[in-house]
């Protein structure tokens, strides 16, 4: 399952974002967005998890806490169309 994160703070990289929820279950994938012409964290990214209850867990305890200054968005994510 795969969460969609915003509210990241722009010194946030993958491997911190991926260790915060890791904590949780096992990762799978763990990607920030960055401007394609700045290189600069567009401020979301996404999380998936191998296990559904596993991402719900960190959905419950991660949406709301605190992250470098920045409170984190966390929802499930939904494909693009």
């Amino acid at each position: 399952m795969k969460l969609f994160v915003k509210n990241i703070e722009s010194t946030v990289n993958e491997a911190l974002l991926e260790a915060i929820f890791k904590q949780f279950g096992d990762v799978l994938n763990t990607k920030i967005v960055y401007d394609h012409i700045t290189w600069e964290s567009r401020g979301f990214g996404f999380v998936e998890f191998r296990k559904k209850e596993d991402a719900m867990k960190a959905l419950e305890n991660l949406n709301g806490k605190e992250l470098v200054g920045k409170k984190l968005i966390v929802t499930e994510a939904t494909e693009k169309r």
